[in-house]
């Protein structure tokens, strides 16, 4: 890992204290000031003239914030002479904004990769992207990592004795739900029919597939508010479900999402830490957190030696 330079800025100085664990490096130090006028200033206290730096910063709330930090220390690194820069963001926000559902509306995430592009990223990695397509948003390489290898991994050492089904809350989550099931033995799948009304607002309709004895997990990409994943559970408990689970990449967890997780029958939720959970969330007995650190650590290992990043996944299937 020589001439391997790893930052974190406000969000990410956790996970990436553990990512640089797995490398055997130290994080390198970043002065981060916010003046009162909310001006900020991101500036690197070690050379990375010609170095290989990653940035890595999710930007979940104060998103705008947390992107503007990632902004203006990719200007900085290109203005200070980096060899080659490399953004992870393992939470990439303003993801659902991907589309023009009605007259009018922007589409965020696509500016959201431009703004990096422009800024001096040469790449950009992320984890569980809202929807695969923005991919194809960038001009420059990007990685969309999976994090359903690492959710696999931790329920089959639950051993369920039970059958079980891995349930998608949505349409568009269902490809997410059969790699689940892939990875988990003798499992099948099945999905909940949903339309959404408004933002942060989804009303649950029909399910396809049976669940009726089964230990259901519902996979997906985000829980933010909590509203639709707390009436799919009730719905998968109505239709006969024995356990419901329920597993997300990124848990945003705003508003009254804790409470309505605490009151519902979910068994637990997992989440990754591609968020940093709130000391109030860490406190909630159905929250679980397992880390994405060393899935990531390889993925920089296997850029800085330009070996193929899909190697990882096998680490996690065995």
């Amino acid at each position: 890992m020589k001439d391997t330079i790893v930052f974190s800025l406000s969000s990410s100085v956790k996970l990436t204290d553990e990512i640089c664990a797995h490398l055997q490096i130290e994080r390198s130090p970043v002065n981060i000031v916010q003046f009162s006028d909310g001006e900020i200033l991101v500036e690197p206290e070690v050379s990375v003239r010609g170095k290989n730096v990653f940035i890595i910063q999710s930007t979940s709330r104060p998103v705008s914030e947390n992107y503007m930090e990632v902004l203006i220390a990719l200007d900085a690194m290109k203005r200070a002479s980096a060899g080659e820069v490399t953004v992870v963001m393992p939470y990439y926000g303003y993801a659902r904004q991907d589309r023009k559902a009605r007259a009018r509306q922007p589409i965020t995430a696509k500016l959201m990769a431009d703004l990096l592009s422009v800024a001096g990223a040469d790449r950009v990695v992320t984890i569980d992207l809202h929807a695969p397509q923005i991919q194809g948003f960038f001009d420059i390489p990007i990685d969309d990592l999976s994090a359903v290898s690492i959710i696999g991994q931790y329920y089959r050492q639950m051993h369920f004795e039970d059958e079980v089904v891995i349930v998608s809350p949505d349409h568009g989550g269902a490809t997410r739900a059969r790699k689940l099931s892939d990875v988990i033995p003798n499992s099948t799948i099945a999905i909940i029919d949903k339309r959404r009304t408004q933002p942060n607002v989804a009303e649950a309709m029909s399910l396809i597939g049976d669940v009726e004895g089964k230990v259901a997990i519902i996979i997906d990409d985000i829980v933010d508010t909590g509203g639709s994943l707390v009436g799919g559970v009730k719905m998968l408990y109505d239709r006969g479900a024995k356990d419901v689970y329920c597993a997300c990449t990124h848990g945003i967890l705003s508003g009254p999402a804790l409470d309505r997780i605490h009151n519902s029958d979910i068994r637990e939720l997992v989440v990754t830490n591609s968020i940093e959970l709130t000391d109030e969330m860490r406190k909630e007995p159905k929250l679980k957190q397992i880390s994405i650190a060393y899935m990531l650590a390889k993925t920089i290992e296997a850029i800085v030696k330009r070996n193929p990043v899909s190697n990882i996944w096998q680490l996690f299937n065995d």
